[in-house]
């Protein structure tokens, strides 16, 4: 996985490898709809939540890079993250994952009990519930 953080945004691209990598460049981003991958490489839909960061882009550098470090160290652990976009300047993280039940909850509970003033936004309650 590889991590990209730029003035305005951070994204997590899938790799060969489960390392993560920062490199510093200014990127000209498309629209996230039009980056977001809506499959995975078989064919399935792919799942996805947002969760919000209130002062995100408000953070010195060094707490930004220390945000920025604790989310890689989480992501970075799942096989099931294929696709990650931090948008600084609206405080905003977005997540596509492999179908797997409670994924969704596991993720951003972990995410919250390390930064916790990260909220969950928007999820449909059967992403949340983990089917036996």
């Amino acid at each position: 996985v590889i991590l990209r953080l730029t003035e305005k945004r951070m994204s997590i691209k899938p790799r060969k490898t489960t390392n993560l990598k920062r490199s510093m460049r200014l990127l000209r981003n498309k629209p996230l709809h039009e980056r977001v991958p809506t499959h995975d490489e078989e064919g399935n839909v792919l799942g996805d939540f947002m969760m919000l960061f209130p002062g995100l882009r408000d953070m010195t550098e060094a707490n930004l890079l220390k945000k920025v470090d604790i989310l890689s160290e989480i992501l970075g652990q799942y096989k099931e993250v294929v696709f990650v976009d931090l948008n600084v300047p609206l405080n905003l993280l977005w997540v596509s994952i492999k179908h797997k039940p409670g994924l969704v909850l596991e993720l951003s509970t972990y995410v919250k009990t390390r930064i916790p003033e990260a909220k969950l936004v928007g999820v449909p309650p059967e992403a949340l519930v983990q089917k036996k």
